[in-house]
């Protein structure tokens, strides 16, 4: 026997599917930005590399796009403002947030998680409609999406919003904590994608449809089908 389970409300998924492309522009775009200062190093070996180098840049057409980053990153970060603002409103006034804000046994059941995930521990931590590693995250990806917002602020205006760029410790500071930012959410992409295959098609098509089938065991015996008195 098949039953259907609903999963994810509509609203989440239409948070979900616009919140991936505008990102992916966002991240994209700043890397055209990123492409007219870079600063940054990666030490390994008493050496000193860029951490993009070069043929990074060549490879992937960057170089000479700043004006055409900066328009797409602008445009792009109104669009992952908005929507986020509204997802934010919406796990509130819906009673969502219980489901995703982590309580003082997330964090012991994400070890418990990444422990499974590893195949260290034979059986997963039980979970309601998300376990501890995903509360945390997808609170996490908020918390960096406010991060993102302000930092990103604070360095393309660093005059008008003087105090916000103090606030994060400066300009340079603050463009150094945006870049970090970035490559969480990249991070975060690639672990997503990596857990959504393990999850396997299932768990994918629940965020498109919001509801998932799954079948259930019946066990037919003598005794089921011998009458009986009903019991109080």
């Amino acid at each position: 026997m098949k039953k259907i389970i609903s999963k994810h409300p509509l609203a989440i998924r239409w948070f979900h599917w616009i919140n991936f492309p505008v990102l992916a522009v966002m991240i994209w775009s700043g890397l055209l930005i990123y492409w007219a200062y870079d600063p940054y190093y990666i030490k390994l070996f008493g050496g000193s590399f860029h951490f993009f180098p070069e043929s990074f840049y060549k490879e992937l057409n960057v170089p000479f796009r700043l004006a055409e980053g900066m328009a797409y990153h602008f445009v792009a970060m109104w669009l992952v403002f908005i929507n986020g603002l509204l997802y934010v409103m919406y796990t509130i006034f819906s009673g969502e947030w219980r489901y995703l804000l982590p309580n003082k046994y997330s964090f012991k059941e994400a070890w418990q998680v990444i422990l499974h995930d590893l195949h260290i521990r034979k059986t997963a931590p039980p979970q309601i409609k998300y376990n501890g590693a995903q509360k945390i995250a997808y609170t996490a990806i908020v918390i960096m999406g406010l991060g993102s917002l302000l930092t990103g602020l604070s360095i393309y205006k660093p005059i008008q919003f003087s105090w916000l760029t103090w606030v994060f410790g400066g300009y340079e500071m603050a463009r150094a904590e945006h870049f970090i930012l970035t490559i969480g959410y990249c991070l975060f992409f690639l672990v997503h994608i990596l857990q959504v295959i393990r999850a396997g098609w299932k768990n994918f098509q629940s965020m498109i449809t919001g509801f998932e089938v799954i079948k259930e065991e019946t066990s037919v015996t003598n005794s089921s089908l011998s009458p009986t008195k009903p019991t109080v």
